[in-house]
């Protein structure tokens, strides 16, 4: 059990795994700030709701009190959720995508060599062996 653990830490998961929670948390801030000052005043170019985003149908429980459905909080919710997506592909996926194919693009390619199949290897082996024996 302990040369399990000592492997699982010695490949390095763990660590690689701190290191994606640490920068995933730092690049969070930097998203939520490109969000929150470019794109969030953007959509408020075009919607308008009131402070809490409280806005959707209202209507009237069995005790007769108002009951709000916040579709303006969902709303909000979505919109945020698909600024989010939308800077991280343009600015940082789709860069990235196209740096690594440059990098691949500059690295001579490599030819495989395919080995022999086992029926291949015999006929081989088989036309060798007619050859001696006519040669005899």
């Amino acid at each position: 059990m302990i040369k399990g653990f000592r492997d699982f830490i010695a490949h390095g998961n763990v660590i690689d795994l701190a290191v994606a929670v640490v920068i995933g948390t730092a690049f969070t801030a930097i998203v939520n700030a490109v969000v929150a000052s470019i794109i969030t005043p953007l959509v408020g170019l075009f919607f308008e709701a009131d402070a809490t985003g409280r806005f959707g149908p209202t209507l009237t429980n069995i005790y007769g009190h108002e009951v709000t459905f916040p579709l303006g909080d969902l709303l909000s919710a979505v919109i945020a959720f698909l600024a989010v997506a939308l800077v991280v592909y343009f600015v940082f996926v789709l860069p990235m995508n196209h740096w690594k194919a440059r990098q691949a693009a500059r690295r001579p390619a490599v030819v495989e060599v395919v080995a022999p199949t086992e029926t291949e290897l015999l006929v081989e082996i088989r036309d060798l062996l007619r050859a001696s024996a006519a040669a005899r």
